[in-house]
């Protein structure tokens, strides 16, 4: 019977570690040193185990990892009053990090949109962790080395007046779907054969806010302040959205089939 509980318990926590380091690449390894922790430290309470794993990741996340990041060329996205996470969720699982020219970037469009349409909030997305490239942020393909950003699209209410607000709790999953006249590139990509395109559709951990709906204004207003630094060198969104917004720059692209679709957020990257 030990041996059977010993079992399950190192299974639980391979899959622990694994869980963890995939949502947030620091998580599995703080495990372990809080279980190596918990083995040598004397007394121990109830919830003990919980405690101190808690109280170390925090600390590696809000006060170390911080500091470590910029050897790896990346830090993590300057939060103000105009540039902010969509959800806390991407600060907490340190999938907030990029290279600091993003960072400069989002400072620069923050100030254009100030000057143009001050109701205009910046909500970032998933970015990439703060070690290694080439180390993935699953589920996306690209997010591996600090250049990559994904940011949520711009919404306004029944008055059309810009809303700071989403649409899904992830951020992500709420589409803005083609009109008759426009492309559909996901029923392409869907007839042949990329069956996951929309499996974004299953991110959004509920639907909310209901009554906003997407501004075209504010969408388009965003991305050109964004493409005005020429850092930039790629910016995705579905076809039909580039066709409706009237876009032109050459850096806006179509991402393929082989990803998933970008009618419900953002993608940009360096040079």
């Amino acid at each position: 019977m030990v041996g059977f509980r010993n079992i399950v318990y190192y299974f639980l926590l391979t899959l622990g570690f694994i869980g963890l380091t995939v949502l947030t690449q620091i998580g599995g390894f703080i495990l372990l040193f809080a279980v190596y922790l918990n083995v040598k430290r004397i007394p121990k309470f109830w919830g003990d185990k919980a405690f101190v794993f808690i109280l170390l990741y925090d600390t590696f996340t809000f006060l170390i990892v911080p500091i470590i990041a910029p050897i790896f060329g990346r830090e993590p996205i300057k939060n103000t009053e105009h540039i902010k996470p969509t959800t806390f969720f991407t600060v907490l699982c340190n999938r907030n990090y990029v290279q600091p020219a993003i960072n400069q970037a989002l400072q620069s469009a923050s100030e254009t949109l100030i000057k143009e349409e001050a109701s205009i909030q910046i909500n970032y997305l998933d970015a990439n962790f703060p070690f290694f490239n080439g180390f993935p942020l699953l589920p996306h393909l690209s997010h591996n080395d600090g250049k990559k950003l994904d940011l949520s699209f711009v919404y306004e209410n029944e008055s059309g007046q810009i809303s700071p607000l989403q649409k899904s709790n992830s951020g992500y999953g709420i589409f803005t779907e083609p009109l008759q006249n426009e492309i559909n590139q996901t029923q392409i990509c869907k007839d042949n054969g990329y069956w996951q395109y929309n499996y974004s559709k299953y991110l959004t951990l509920g639907e909310i806010n209901t009554q906003l709906s997407f501004s075209e204004k504010g969408t388009k207003l965003l991305i050109n302040a964004l493409l005005q630094d020429q850092e930039i060198g790629k910016l995705f969104i579905e076809p039909h959205l580039k066709q409706r917004l009237q876009l032109t720059d050459d850096r806006i692209r179509f991402h393929g089939c082989g990803a998933v679709r970008h009618d419900d957020h953002i993608h940009f990257q360096l040079l």
